[in-house]
């Protein structure tokens, strides 16, 4: 890649950044321009050659995600103020337009969200990210370390992985009530499957939250487990921690053939150190755990 070109692609990305930290806010044309450093004048057509989408459908989609997020994990936050957070003047503007994208009404969807429309309609915005937000990791972004046991409370997750969200919504509404929250109780996911699997039936992932306490499991399927501690080759991964399968095919494709290391007989795994939308979504950060012998 031409310099020119890193400097082209490193604007474009300030500007998605800034639409991160600024879902509140008012993202006009010039502005947005103003960030990137480009004519205002030419600055619609590049962003939409860039990325697929429009600006103003990429903010949409971007606002529309992080109250999807909301009304699904945050059962706390009325729907008005979700609705009014993502851009619509009036509760019923927004009514519409969630009923348009996913099929459901905002409350029908905090109730029992239909993953698959949900998935569907966020396709563009996802591909959109994706062409200038993974990053091209190097040895050097590879630290090892000395990690201790972990003892876990474990959800698994079985199936279609359109399905996951309901899984996760069903550990968050757990892990609240046990009190259990992210800032004192690290969450962990576990992979036993591939991310694709030939069948969808077959994909496994164990949702996990690290604790100490006897599990109570109040109804759900909750077991409790461990993480166990050992040498393991850490990658750090900043802003689209949905996907972390560029990382995890670097780890096992690149990085540990060249390494002279031989993998243990544990799955990779990732901790959840910040997380999408309690930061912007460029912020989020996954460290992904590849165990070593």
């Amino acid at each position: 890649m031409t310099a020119a070109l890193q400097t082209y692609h490193a604007r474009m990305q300030r500007v998605l950044d800034h639409i991160d930290r600024h879902l509140d806010g008012d993202l006009d044309l010039d502005g947005l321009s103003a960030v990137a450093a480009f004519s205002k004048f030419h600055f619609h057509r590049q962003f939409t050659a860039t990325f697929g989408l429009s600006v103003h459908r990429y903010i949409q989609l971007a606002r529309m995600k992080r109250a999807s997020y909301r009304l699904a994990y945050r059962d706390d936050e009325p729907v008005t103020e979700i609705a009014m957070d993502a851009g619509y003047e009036a509760p019923d503007a927004s009514a519409r337009a969630f009923r348009h994208r996913f099929g459901q009404s905002p409350s029908s969807f905090r109730k029992s969200p239909d993953w698959e429309p949900w998935l569907a309609a966020f396709g563009p915005l996802d591909n959109a990210r994706s062409k200038r937000m993974q990053k091209t990791f190097t040895p050097d972004d590879v630290e090892i370390r000395d990690v201790p046991t972990t003892r876990v409370a474990i959800l698994e997750h079985r199936g279609d992985p359109a399905t996951l969200g309901a899984t996760i919504q069903r550990f968050i509404a757990w892990r609240k009530a046990a009190g259990l929250h992210p800032d004192k109780s690290p969450t962990f996911n576990v992979w036993r499957s591939e991310r694709r699997p030939a069948s969808p039936a077959d994909y496994s992932v164990d949702l996990c939250v690290g604790t100490d306490r006897p599990i109570e499991a109040n109804g759900e399927a909750i077991r409790a487990g461990e993480i166990p501690g050992g040498r393991c080759a850490v990658l750090r991964v900043v802003g689209n921690t949905d996907n972390l399968e560029p990382a995890a095919l670097y780890l096992y494709r690149d990085w540990l053939p060249d390494s002279g290391e031989e993998a243990r007989d544990f799955p990779i795994y990732c901790q959840r150190v910040s997380f999408f939308p309690e930061v912007p979504e460029h912020e989020a950060i996954a460290d992904l755990f590849l165990p070593l012998k």
